[in-house]
C-alpha cells in the first residue's frame, strides 16, 4: 500500500484552486493537515448565513453547496421557501423568514469524529482529464479525503479549511467542525438498486416529502417538486411546493426541452456513453468511448431519464459550478440534491419544463 502524503501549503492552495492534491489512490487512513483556505489565511465563515444554509437544506429548499456566503442560489433557496410557507417573497433573510427556519431547532455546525465512511477511499488520484484515459479505469471516485469529506456534508473544501484552520488534521479517528446535515434517520426503506449506499453516502434524510411532479425554470434556474396533480394546459404549478433545488439547464447550443415529459427510470452510479456527436464543443471526429461510473464522472451518482432521447436529471463532478455554468441540454444537480430528489420521487413522475 501506498502513502497519502501531507498536504504542502502549496498542494493545498493548488487543490482549492482546481487542481488536486497528491494523494494515493488507495484507502489509506493516515491523518493529512487540510491546509490553508483560498484567499487570505485564517478567512472566517459567517456563522449567521451558514446556519441559515444548513436550516434551507434541511427544509428541503437547497442553497447548493452550503458555504456560508450569500449568493444567487441562496437568494432562490429563500424566495422557494418564503413561497411554500407563505411569506413575502423578497429573497432576502428577512426577521420574518429567520424565525419561519426556527434557527433554535439546529446548530450551524457539529463535531465529526472521522469514520470511513466519511474518509475512506479507494481514490481516484490523478484524475485524467481525456475521456480515452478515464475509459481504462474502473471507477471515478473522488480524489482525496476532502473532496469526499465535503460532498458528504453538503459542502466545499474550502469552507472545511476555512471552519477549521490552515493546521487541522483530515482522517479516520480526527475530529472536524463541519455542516450540521447530519440525517436524523437512515432508515430507507423502499430504496431502489444501488441507491441505499449513495443515500447513506451522501446524507440523505430517510425523510423525505413524496413529490408528484417538477417544475423546471429555465428563468430561475430551479428545480421544484409539488404534491398534486401536473395542471393541464396551464404553464402555472398548481399543489403543494415542498421542496426545490438550483439547477443547470442546458445553454444555447443544447437549450432545456420545453413541455412535459416524465422520468420513467432511474440508474445509479450509471457508466456513461460519451458520444461526441451530442457534444456541441467537441469535435465529431472524436472516439466514443464507455466511461466508468462514480461521483467524479460526467453524470455524477444518478442519472433519471427522461423521456426526451439523450437528455436526463443528473449528479455532477463539479457542484460549486450548478447555476453557474452551461450544460449539454440535460438538468445537473449536485450529486446529494439528485439522491435527494431520487428519495422524493418515483419513476415514472411528469416533469414539466417552462422558459
Amino acid at each position: 500500500m501506498r502513502h497519502q502524503r501531507l498536504f504542502s501549503t502549496a498542494a493545498a492552495v493548488a487543490f482549492i484552486a482546481g487542481a488536486a492534491i497528491a494523494q494515493s489512490t488507495t484507502a489509506g487512513n493516515e491523518a493529512v493537515t487540510v491546509g490553508p483556505a483560498a484567499g487570505t489565511p485564517g478567512s472566517k465563515v459567517d456563522q449567521d448565513l451558514l446556519q441559515a444554509q444548513v436550516l434551507l437544506d434541511q427544509a428541503g429548499f437547497s442553497p447548493g453547496p452550503i458555504d456560508g456566503r450569500a449568493g444567487s442560489s441562496q437568494s432562490k433557496a429563500i424566495r422557494g421557501f418564503q413561497q411554500a410557507n407563505g411569506l413575502t417573497v423578497t429573497g432576502k433573510l428577512d426577521d420574518q423568514t429567520r424565525q419561519a427556519l426556527n434557527p433554535d431547532s439546529r446548530p450551524a455546525t457539529l463535531e465529526v469524529k472521522l469514520a470511513p465512511e466519511d474518509v475512506g477511499g479507494p481514490f481516484t488520484f490523478p484524475m485524467p482529464k481525456k475521456p480515452e484515459d478515464q475509459e481504462k479505469l474502473d471507477f471515478l471516485g473522488y480524489r482525496n479525503m476532502l473532496e469526499k469529506l465535503a460532498e458528504r456534508y453538503h459542502t466545499t473544501p474550502e469552507t472545511i479549511v476555512a471552519l477549521n484552520g490552515a493546521d487541522k488534521r483530515i482522517g479516520v479517528g480526527q475530529t472536524l467542525t463541519l455542516p450540521n446535515v447530519a440525517p436524523s434517520s437512515r432508515d430507507y426503506s423502499g430504496a431502489i438498486d444501488k441507491q441505499e449506499p449513495l443515500l447513506a453516502a451522501l446524507n440523505v434524510d430517510g425523510n423525505q416529502p413524496k413529490g408528484d411532479y417538477v417544475v423546471v425554470d429555465k428563468s430561475e434556474g430551479t428545480l421544484k417538486v409539488y404534491q398534486g396533480d401536473l395542471p393541464k394546459g396551464s404553464s402555472k404549478p398548481s399543489g403543494k411546493l415542498v421542496a426545490q433545488f438550483p439547477v443547470t439547464t442546458g445553454s444555447g447550443h443544447d437549450p432545456l426541452p420545453l413541455g412535459n415529459w416524465k422520468v420513467p427510470t432511474f440508474s445509479f452510479l450509471p457508466p456513461f456513453n460519451y458520444q461526441p456527436d451530442l457534444f456541441w464543443d467537441v469535435s465529431d471526429d472524436k472516439a466514443e468511448h464507455k466511461l466508468p461510473p462514480g461521483p467524479n464522472g460526467l453524470v455524477g451518482v444518478a442519472w433519471l431519464d427522461l423521456t426526451k432521447e439523450h437528455y436526463g436529471i443528473h449528479g455532477t463532478p463539479e457542484p460549486q459550478l450548478i447555476g453557474k455554468t452551461q450544460s449539454h441540454g440535460c438538468l445537473r444537480m449536485t450529486n446529494w440534491d439528485v439522491m435527494r430528489l431520487s428519495r422524493m420521487m418515483k419513476p415514472g413522475f411528469q416533469a414539466k419544463f417552462v422558459a
